[in-house]
């Protein structure tokens, strides 16, 4: 499978001269029916949470459940691949109210779409169609991919081109059936490394179903997250929210709760209304019990509001 033809280098050699002249790209709004944005003002976005911040020693029912007491909106779960615990998970949506709205993929990781292992491909592919079917059953619109690992068995172009040949091929299908989104998320994969070049992938794409979920937190080492957001504009569907502490003198970093980072929080919220998003924006940070999860969901609402995450302690 390894793409390192004439026609391949003049594709990546064109990709990245597209994206150097991204300055002139329409924001288009390139979903389907949940795609529909507010005005750049409005304060539509609602909260959720990663199923993996809640007790794990409760129940679905009482996770979720949990989850509706300190006032999140909806959830976020990962691939299951059992048919029995899918099937629970339904039920405690049903019977809390509480949404599942994305299906975070499970297998991108050890099994990347920009292997030159067919049969890795293949497995890959498996577990994309597990996420469809999950987001089918519990009623989420997107399933979170990660599209490419460059590592030192896969350079770049061929990350590119072999999973965009993928997912063209093989997933964009599969999501129009299952009216599911493929939501692209940079995650320190060594690829989309620039806001650039993120628009550009999800554009050559060109389809409905692809669309960028963005992490707030995953750029911060490298670039500043309200860049990200105005150059993605609507192509941005989901949105993760986490922080970043970096040390840039000693090389150290490390993930802190929301307003105890580096993250200039009023001006993600500004830049996230300039683009009209209006989606969910869902926590991914360690989990707590609820005293901690509640602390949270207040200061997801602050950045809602566009303030700073943490209160200020009165003088």
């Amino acid at each position: 499978m390894r793409e390192s033809g004439s026609n391949d280098r003049r594709s990546f050699l064109k990709a990245l001269a597209v994206a150097g002249a991204a300055a002139g790209w329409s924001r288009r709004v390139v979903g389907p029916e949940v795609s529909a944005q507010g005005s750049p003002g409005a304060s539509a976005m609602r909260k959720s949470v990663l199923i993996s911040m809640l007790p794990r020693d409760l129940s679905y029912e009482r996770r979720f459940a949990l989850a509706r007491e300190v006032e999140f909106e909806a959830i976020e779960m990962r691939t299951m691949p059992r048919d029995d615990e899918a099937a629970e998970i339904r039920e405690a949506s049903q019977k809390t109210g509480l949404r599942v709205h994305s299906v975070m993929n499970a297998d991108h990781w050890d099994l990347p779409l920009s292997s030159a292992d067919p049969d890795v491909v293949r497995r890959s592919v498996r577990g994309m169609e597990t996420s469809f079917r999950n987001a089918a059953l519990w009623g989420a619109d997107a399933v979170l991919l990660v599209p490419a690992v460059v590592d030192a068995a896969t350079p770049y172009r061929d990350a590119w081109t072999r999973s965009q040949r993928v997912i063209r091929d093989e997933l964009i299908p599969r999501a129009a059936e299952m009216k599911v989104i493929i939501a692209i998320e940079e995650v320190w994969n060594k690829f989309l490394l620039s806001p650039l070049e993120f628009a550009n992938y999800i554009d050559e794409l060109d389809s409905p179903w692809v669309r960028a979920y963005f992490d707030v937190g995953n750029v911060v080492m490298y670039g500043y997250p309200q860049d990200w957001i105005r150059t993605l504009g609507s192509r941005t569907v989901k949105v993760h929210v986490k922080d970043f502490m970096f040390d840039r003198r000693n090389g150290r970093f490390a993930w802190v709760n929301l307003g105890e980072g580096d993250i200039d929080w009023p001006e993600v919220r500004r830049a996230l209304g300039e683009v009209g998003y209006s989606g969910y924006v869902t926590t991914e940070l360690s989990g707590g019990d609820a005293a901690y999860l509640k602390d949270v969901s207040a200061r997801v609402d602050r950045i809602l509001a566009g303030e700073p995450p943490v209160a200020k302690k009165p003088a």
